[in-house]
């Protein structure tokens, strides 16, 4: 059993993300806390009907010329990955061909979920992550051998679950139109966010409770939502508004 420790999170330190590529360093510290090889980070679709959903690998550190790559994980285990996702936060191991290809936690056997064994070339462990509506997915580490301990799982989850939610900011900031929102749009959402009405609003501002709606309505059409809560929550994610 190895002793605790923490990671030294690089992401930390950095300014916001403006690309995938700027989460290396932070699920290396990841990898190298489980003492894995590789790591990949698996993501939904999340959209249709649950029968239409699938995996897709967003990052990796997986070889190109290696024995085994993250599209050989969503082979051997896609499915029940997305099963799992459906109903269970718990995490997954896999053992890998050989006999010493183990995955273990043994202060923590009785929270996980075995997946089939001597699949894959290597052991690894699966950590869910479910944001609901927002998105879905796993972070994943493999190894010749992996003894985890319920501290390291639970602090890896913890980083998964936070990465995620970076992840899904970074991308509807990609996605945002290109107009920004006025200060005006910004005030109006946050008033709104704290849970005035267009009159109350409208008396902070000194503005015509006709112009505040205006504003609302030109902020949700901006973040690309379908009404006043939906662009409230948005702002909050982009960091518009607190």
């Amino acid at each position: 059993m190895r002793e605790s420790r923490t990671i030294s999170d690089p992401m930390k330190r950095q300014s916001k993300a403006v690309s995938r590529s700027d989460f290396f360093p932070r699920l290396v510290a990841m990898q190298r806390f489980a003492h894995a090889r590789n790591f990949a980070v698996l993501k939904t679709n999340n959209s249709g009907l649950p029968s239409r959903r699938k995996l897709t690998c967003i990052l990796d550190n997986f070889p190109t010329d290696g024995e085994i790559a993250a599209s050989s994980i969503l082979e051997a285990y896609g499915p029940t990955l997305l099963e799992h996702l459906e109903v269970s936060s718990l995490p997954l191991l896999w053992n890998g061909r050989e006999e010493a290809q183990t995955a273990e936690t043994p202060d923590f056997a009785a929270f996980v979920t075995r997946l089939k064994s001597r699949v894959l070339p290597v052991c690894g462990i699966a950590l869910p992550v479910r944001l609901g509506s927002m998105g879905n997915g796993y972070t994943v580490f493999a190894a010749n051998y992996l003894d985890i301990t319920s501290e390291i799982i639970i602090d890896l989850h913890a980083r998964s679950h936070q990465m995620m939610m970076d992840l899904l900011v970074l991308d509807e900031r990609r996605s945002a139109p290109d107009e920004v929102l006025s200060n005006r749009e910004i005030a109006c959402l946050q008033l709104a966010g704290d849970g005035l009405v267009s009159d109350e609003i409208a008396g902070q501002l000194g503005l015509s409770v006709h112009t505040v709606n205006a504003y609302l309505a030109s902020a949700t059409v901006k973040l690309d939502s379908v009404n006043r809560i939906q662009a409230i929550a948005k702002a909050i994610r982009l960091g518009y508004i607190a």
